[in-house]
Order: C-alpha cells, then sequence, then structure tokens
C-alpha cells in the first residue's frame, strides 16, 4: 500500500468537504455555517461549547455564527434551565427549507463519491466507517453524539 489508509480517510474527508463548500454556497450559508446547522439539527439543543468543539473552532467564532444565523432568523437561543449562564440552541422553522436543501446537495454529493459501488458494497462501507468512527470516539476523543 503507497499510502496510509489514515492519509486516504483525511483526504477524502477533505475532498468531500470541499466539494460539499462549493455547493452549499448557492444556499446562502457559509460552509461553516452549514456545518453548524447540521449539529444543530442532530442534537437540538446543544451548547455553543459542543458546537466549538464539533467544528474544531474557538467559541468566539461559534457565539459570532450563531449571533448572525439569529438575525437571519435561522436558529434562536433558548436559556438552559439549568444554568443561567447559558443558552441552548435550536433550528427556527425558518432554516429548514435551507437545511433540506443542503441535505440533498450531501446526499447527492455521496451518491457521487460511492459511484461505481454495488449496495452491498456501500452497506458495508457504511458498517466500515461507522465501526472507525466508534473505535476513534471510545478512545475518549468525544462521544459520538449528545450535549456538552
Amino acid at each position: 500500500m503507497t499510502e496510509s489508509i489514515g492519509f486516504l480517510m483525511n483526504d477524502a474527508a477533505r475532498l468531500f468537504r470541499k466539494a460539499l463548500d462549493a455547493r452549499a454556497i448557492e444556499t446562502g450559508v457559509t460552509s461553516l455555517q452549514w456545518r453548524l446547522l447540521a449539529w444543530i439539527l442532530r442534537n437540538p439543543g446543544a451548547s455553543q461549547g459542543f458546537l466549538a468543539d464539533r467544528l474544531e473552532v474557538e467559541p468566539i467564532t461559534v457565539s459570532r455564527m450563531v449571533d448572525r444565523l439569529v438575525e437571519a432568523g435561522h436558529i434562536e437561543r433558548r436559556p438552559d434551565p439549568d444554568d443561567r449562564r447559558a443558552w441552548k440552541i435550536y433550528l427556527t422553522e425558518c432554516a429548514m427549507p435551507i437545511v433540506r436543501d443542503l441535505r440533498t446537495m450531501a446526499d447527492d454529493l455521496v451518491d457521487q463519491a460511492l459511484d461505481g459501488l454495488s449496495p452491498a458494497e456501500r452497506a458495508e462501507f457504511e458498517r466500515l466507517v461507522t465501526r472507525v468512527r466508534e473505535n476513534l470516539s471510545s478512545c475518549g476523543q468525544e462521544p459520538l453524539n449528545g450535549h456538552a
């Protein structure tokens, strides 16, 4: 093997993000905003700290993005009942058409990326990638889901 599997996985993820970023421009949100919306969709009520961790950016970056997306009407902050200083972040109905468009774009890109693989190969690939993610998650890096 001429390239390590780690390099291949990282490069495939980079190329996927780059292709998705190019498509996301059509919706009027930046690629980072799209990733933020996707994390909120999967984790309604997430904290800004959780989102910053998942996006691998500084908390102030998420705070500014949240401000812009609140102003645009795509997300809302709600007080955290367990911590008066914290906010929980939720998508608004206004965001749902954009999220649906982005999901369709992502699904189309996945189809393109997996072109030439049989349905059985696609299922096996998904199973293997899921196992790799679980293995990495169990290394103490981060939980697969949940709120911080």
